[in-house]
């Protein structure tokens, strides 16, 4: 945890398939230097368990990366003993593609979904909907109201108990996915707290990014457009940034200075 002068050791985990992690990774490294007293390594998986053993807090935005047993192991003692883990967008993700534009989502992921809460099932195709406080008065939601958001609407398997503290609603086809088909009208979450012995895991399941060249081992050789998602959203930009001063400080607040009117490009 932090060292006698007061550092704070961050490890931030950004990579995977099918987004625009330099998009995700430059941008959240922004939040973090906000923080002059923090020190951040950075990974593309999750083969950092020497940074983790020292560290006070993990970032996580990946799509699809599979932590080994060992890699599961260091997660686990990381929470613990105390650690603050802020998981975003896919870190909840197995994904298998199994033909044309179809995806399994097999349980490979071993004890990860119990820790992070959750594991990704499927989601429909990317269309605005709205994103409603669970807990309006909770400091991470300060300000904030409904808002509508263009991104990957999760569909999950859930791994109580979880303080759920916004939601949205979905009841539809998965398309392309062998789950996440649901008839069931029931709050999806899309933030929660999810407590593991001392440590504790914030999962926010915004940030969808994708840039123009980022479907290729697809076979999509460029879109022709590229798709910020919620990034675009103030009232996403200060709740995550909110998220990242708990991460840093252990500290849940907000305040009107988290909101910025600017589009980040």
């Amino acid at each position: 945890m932090s060292g006698p002068a007061g550092r704070t050791d961050a490890v931030l985990v950004c990579g995977g398939r099918w987004h625009d992690f330099d998009y995700a990774r430059l941008r959240l490294l922004t939040e973090l230097a906000a923080y002059e007293q923090v020190r951040t390594r950075v990974y593309e998986d999750y083969d950092c368990a020497d940074a983790l053993a020292g560290a006070d807090l993990l970032i996580t935005y990946t799509c699809n990366i599979v932590p080994t047993a060992v890699e599961r192991k260091a997660l686990s003692e990381f929470l613990a003993r105390g650690g603050r883990w802020l998981a975003l967008h896919g870190t909840n993700s197995a994904i298998e593609p199994i033909g044309p534009n179809r995806f399994a989502t097999p349980r490979t992921l071993g004890e990860l979904p119990r820790l992070l809460g959750s594991q990704f099932l499927g989601h429909p195709p990317i269309a605005p909907y709205l994103v409603e406080p669970t807990e309006p008065g909770h400091p991470f939601l300060a300000g904030i109201d409904a808002f509508e958001v263009a991104d990957e609407l999760y569909i999950s398997e859930l791994h109580p108990p979880l303080r759920v503290l916004a939601h949205t609603r979905f009841v539809g086809e998965a398309p392309g996915f062998e789950e996440g088909h649901t008839s069931i009208d029931e709050p999806r979450p899309v933030l929660y707290l999810k407590e593991h012995e001392a440590g504790t895991v914030c999962y926010f399941t915004l940030g969808h990014c994708r840039g123009r060249y980022d479907l290729q081992d697809l076979g999509v050789d460029d879109l022709g457009q590229v798709d910020l998602g919620s990034w675009t959203v103030p009232a996403y930009r200060a709740i995550l940034r909110r998220c990242v001063r708990w991460a840093v400080t252990g500290q849940m607040t907000g305040g009107t200075g988290d909101f910025d009117r600017s589009t980040p490009s």
